[in-house]
């Protein structure tokens, strides 16, 4: 009887094992179609990234700026909702910075790739700010704070503390104050 109980756990925990191994399996399928995701958005923008180069100082099209920027933004926010990414990307393509649906989900896999390269969300929101005003001298302002406004607003619980730091960030990188 101990042999059949010995054989049942050993059994058991092989069961377990695998099971481990397959959810492990799973993210990592998870983690790499992200990377492809992010690779994709990156050629149909024609974002290159260059050497000895931060990746957000390649960004040549200051509407991936823009929307990039957005998505830090929006990334401060503790926990942004399902609701409030849909208000971005509904923004994005009103605001003429996407031109579809898919653009825009594309500006928002780029936009959280360039807060990972950044190290957080608030350096990404510095660098960005500082590379959108070197790319159009301040001209797309007006049309930033219309998207952040409106995804703000989206938000139940409105602007966070360091949202509220961030856009005194971008006023400065701006130079409105």
């Amino acid at each position: 009887m101990p042999i059949l109980l010995g054989l049942i756990a050993v059994g058991m925990a092989v069961y377990f094992f695998l099971l481990r191994v397959r959810r492990g399996s799973d993210m990592v399928a998870e983690v790499i179609d992200m990377a492809s995701d992010a690779r994709a958005a990156a050629r149909r923008f024609g974002f290159k990234r260059r050497t000895n180069v931060h990746p957000v100082d390649s960004i040549d099209d200051p509407n991936l700026a823009l929307g990039a920027l957005a998505t830090a933004f929006l990334e401060l926010d503790d926990l942004p909702t399902r609701d409030t990414r849909a208000a971005l990307n509904l923004q994005l393509r009103t605001q003429g910075v996407a031109q579809d649906a898919d653009a825009a989900q594309e500006i928002a896999v780029l936009g959280h790739w360039f807060v990972q390269t950044c190290g957080s969300a608030q350096a990404a929101v510095t660098r960005l700010a500082r590379r959108l005003y070197k790319l159009d001298g301040g001209a797309s302002f007006p049309t930033l704070m219309t998207v952040l406004q409106a995804t703000a607003q989206a938000s139940d619980s409105g602007l966070s503390k360091r949202q509220i730091e961030a856009l005194e960030e971008i006023k400065r990188a701006f130079r409105l104050t």
